[in-house]
């Protein structure tokens, strides 16, 4: 199978983009909560899918709007915020990787809700992720909140996933139009969060502005397009194994720029979570499915 040098290239960068970026949410949280910073970046990031539909020529009626706020709901709110709030109490590789089990429990809700039937191969990725997440959450002491809440942002990045692929199976959906219109129900929803619960005033520093900037223009709107790009030149597979690296790009920047340090129970468990992802990543690869859903994994 020959894979393209661009695309191949392209897929390095955003995984790079995708990885990093845990530390840069990590960075703004000191100066801005997180309900107000989803809110401008989901909006400015809609905004800006919504101009590049308009340049394509388009349509953005997207229909269904029920399934798709559930999606903008469960799939982007839900789990970005939750995201959002482990870091600012947790770590950033950790809170990465937890976030990354949210293949396993695709496999898990997808059997009764899809009726995709997981194969041996999705069944021991399953077991030693298990055992994964056990030793990351360190037997010995008491899960934190930091923990809980990055792994309850994988369940719910997992049941949007599943909730998208039902639309996707049932009706032709614009996937680029999908992503504008959940993003923007997204957004809307974090507006009424911030509102409803109003955190401490913003402190304007240039990294602020920066981490606004990035998140928006390059985390969501041109890595998002660049995916698009991507899933077009590489099987789906190849694609979404590539993306597996994005944790462990979290993890290396939270220890080199961050310094966080983990301790060697911990560790172990990571790299069981990095090998149920290698052995789920090398079953689609065979399969020819992605293993992320196709907006994206951050």
């Amino acid at each position: 199978m020959r894979i393209p040098r661009a695309a191949t290239s392209a897929l390095v960068l955003v995984a790079l983009v995708w990885g990093y970026n845990w530390v840069v949410m990590k960075r703004a949280l000191q100066y801005v909560a997180p309900f107000p910073f989803l809110a401008v970046r989901l909006l400015i990031a809609a905004a800006c899918l919504f101009a590049l539909l308009a340049a394509l020529r388009r349509p953005m009626r997207i229909g269904h709007w029920p399934q798709v706020t559930a999606i903008g709901l469960v799939h982007t709110a839900a789990t970005f915020a939750l995201m959002l709030f482990a870091l600012k109490f947790g770590a950033a590789g950790k809170t990465a990787v937890l976030s990354y089990a949210m293949p396993f429990f695709v496999t898990v809700f997808a059997w009764p809700i899809l009726g995709e039937r997981p194969r041996k191969a999705h069944w021991l990725a399953i077991f030693v992720a298990l055992a994964g997440l056990v030793l990351l959450f360190n037997p010995s002491a008491r899960p934190g909140l930091s923990e809980l809440l990055a792994l309850a942002s994988g369940v719910t990045w997992a049941a949007g996933v599943v909730i998208t692929k039902r639309l996707q199976v049932r009706h032709h959906v614009d996937t680029l139009a999908l992503s504008a219109w959940q993003m923007f129900v997204a957004g809307v929803a974090m507006l009424a969060l911030m509102w409803a619960f109003p955190g401490r005033p913003w402190i304007w520093t240039p990294y602020v502005v920066f981490a606004l900037a990035f998140n928006a223009l390059v985390v969501s709107a041109l890595s998002w397009v660049l995916w698009f790009w991507i899933l077009g030149q590489l099987e789906a597979g190849v694609a979404s194994l590539g993306t597996m690296v994005v944790p462990g790009v979290g993890l290396l920047a939270g220890a080199m720029e961050l310094h966080e340090r983990l301790g060697t129970i911990e560790w172990s468990g990571i790299m069981l979570i990095f090998a149920a992802l290698a052995v789920t990543g090398i079953a689609s690869l065979r399969e020819g499915r992605p293993v992320l859903d196709a907006k994206g994994p951050i």
